[in-house]
């Protein structure tokens, strides 16, 4: 998981506290409701400079902070020739 998109989450995530967010850190339980996770939708994009698909825009895709990577990832690796590995080099 790329440091930004930790830095990114934390300040939405009231419920943290002093807890490193992981992966398998639970947006949802963490504090994440849904007028946040647009907020956190535009973020993403403005900060990996890609464009999250609408089909993506789910529960499943905001449950933790892996499943928000994966989709991230796969969005840079669609849009980048180097990907998301290049991306967090």
């Amino acid at each position: 998981m790329d440091p930004r998109l930790t830095e990114l989450l934390a300040p939405f995530l009231k419920f943290l506290g002093d807890q490193e967010l992981t992966a398998d850190s639970p947006l949802r339980e963490l504090g994440l409701d849904s007028m946040q996770a647009i907020e956190v939708l535009f973020a993403v994009e403005d900060t990996f400079g890609v464009t999250l698909p609408d089909d993506d825009m789910n529960d499943e895709t905001f449950a933790t902070a892996g499943s928000l990577w994966a989709v991230v990832s796969a969005a840079i690796d669609a849009q980048l020739p180097g990907g998301a590995q290049e991306m967090a080099a």
